[in-house]
């Protein structure tokens, strides 16, 4: 029954920049929760599900990721996130990540690429259109966006997005992009944890 242990965890959910502060600069850290952990053992959570730490400009809260392959440098370092793993496997308590593939930020070197060069790879990494239709009811953020579609003048072209305009979406149909996601997915895999909560699954 080991494959299932979801199934019975106890899973407490956290942000990293808002749990504790280890060094007084007002944003929490990886060695901050790893002080901690002995204090969320004694909850008898066996798992934490953690929120979006990658880097990021935070136009939705870490949700629009400029680098899938590291950590905010606010929050530490990839070494603290890899300590931070060991102490909490110590103590009996998984981790979880969030998986945020729908969308990048628009800061991405991905998307960076793609409007700059219709011939780049990455340009089918994104879904482009040149006369898209609105769809408000698709709008995820109605009161701050009107459509999800956004003109984009250096590539020439309207991007999706279902969430902010800073944040297109990526092109889930595209077999490159879902080699990259389980490279991602891999690289995490590899320094610990023991899954992922997949953000906005429906798109």
């Amino acid at each position: 029954m080991q494959t299932f242990w979801y199934k019975n965890a106890i899973v407490y959910s956290l942000d990293v920049e808002t749990f504790m502060d280890s060094n007084g600069d007002g944003t929490g850290d990886f060695r901050g929760l790893t002080q901690r952990l002995d204090y969320l053992a004694g909850l008898g959570i066996t798992c934490l599900w953690l929120l979006p730490f990658y880097p990021s400009p935070n136009r939705d809260n870490g949700y629009d990721v400029i680098n899938y392959y590291d950590v905010d440098p606010r929050l530490g370092t990839l070494g603290d996130f890899v300590e931070f793993v060991h102490q909490a496997r110590d103590r009996g308590i998984r981790v979880l990540v969030d998986l945020v593939i729908n969308h990048t930020s628009h800061q991405h070197p991905w998307f960076q690429a793609a409007r700059k060069d219709k011939n780049s790879k990455y340009r089918s990494y994104y879904v482009w259109s040149d006369d898209p239709q609105p769809e408000p009811s698709l709008v995820m953020f109605p009161t701050e966006e009107d459509s999800i579609w956004e003109y984009d003048e250096q590539a020439g072209a309207y991007y999706l997005h279902h969430f902010y305009k800073e944040q297109p979406d990526l092109n889930i149909g595209n077999s490159e992009v879902r080699e990259e996601i389980l490279r991602i997915m891999g690289f995490w895999l590899e320094l610990g944890v023991s899954g992922f909560r997949v953000d906005a699954a429906p798109f």
